[in-house]
């Protein structure tokens, strides 16, 4: 594996300095080679505008937050990270590589979750390169290597999970986002680590059962949000059965019976679990006729 080898080489403006030097001579010994018109002339003059065009060809612009790999008849030979005018070798080629920041969406992804049921799924991950030589040699294409690779790291994700959690203390992809992104951008960077690139998040952009049984799963959801509350206005009215029954032993108020206290719990129960509200039946006279 090519690891990353930062170079510096010769700074642009000391090599400007030397080629106008250069095209100064060039320039002298034209005028001496027309005046004189004899071949030594000639031919320093012919080298001195070779040795201006050759090295003409080592000089090179490294902007901010760009990498330049450098590449002598195949074989790497560094990466400069320095930024501005620098001069290298002419007979070296140069890859420009990006290292700034980055977002890719990814497509809405039909998958099924844990559960079996269809969903679309798709997630924004952010990332940047931060080895210039393995983004340029490991893979063919990096950009389309990190495509392809959060595509499929979020299918994995999407089949270890459910859509919705029906137990508490069990992480879905709605309920446990913090929990399911840092699943994702783990997965993710490790995909992602032999290319040279770094993610720096990675977080689910959309969510939603498939068309086909979304209008089953939103009867569920109404279906389960009903049974909650359900569930909560009977535990309280449970409570306040108990309380009643409790403040009327221990204030001395009324004794009753255990057949009374069923119809008082019963008819309490009714009153506080109804829909509706009760229409009570006042009794005028004793509770025991």
């Amino acid at each position: 594996m090519i690891r990353e080898r930062e170079t510096e080489q010769v700074p642009g403006l000391l090599a400007l300095f030397l080629l106008l030097f250069m095209l100064g001579a060039a320039g002298f010994f034209a005028v001496q080679s027309f005046r004189h018109q004899n071949l030594p002339w000639g031919l320093a003059w012919s080298f001195a505008c070779s040795a201006f065009a050759f090295c003409l060809g080592g000089l090179f612009v490294v902007n901010p937050n760009e990498s330049k790999v450098l590449q002598l008849f195949g074989a790497y030979r560094g990466t400069v990270k320095t930024a501005g005018l620098r001069w290298a070798n002419p007979f070296y080629s140069k890859h420009s590589i990006s290292v700034r920041v980055r977002n890719f969406e990814s497509a809405r992804l039909k998958v099924n979750d844990a559960d079996g049921n269809p969903v679309e799924i798709a997630a924004v991950v952010v990332w940047r390169v931060v080895d210039s030589a393995e983004a340029c040699f490991e893979v063919d294409d990096y950009e389309n290597y990190v495509k392809v690779q959060s595509e499929s790291a979020v299918r994995s994700l999407a089949t270890r999970y459910p859509y919705d959690a029906h137990e508490e203390h069990h992480k879905s992809l709605r309920g446990s986002t913090d929990e399911v992104a840092a699943d994702l951008k783990s997965e993710i960077h490790e995909r992602l680590a032999k290319a040279g690139v770094q993610v720096i998040e990675a977080r689910i952009s959309h969510l939603a059962y498939a068309p086909e049984i979304a209008a089953a799963m939103l009867q569920r959801q109404q279906a389960g949000a009903i049974v909650a509350a359900r569930q909560r206005i009977v535990d309280g009215a449970v409570g306040m059965v108990e309380m009643a029954l409790a403040r009327l032993s221990s204030n001395n108020i009324v004794q009753l019976d255990e057949e009374r206290k069923a119809a008082m719990v019963s008819n309490l129960l009714v009153v506080l679990c109804g829909e509706r509200g009760a229409q009570p039946v006042v009794n005028t006279g004793t509770i025991y006729q």
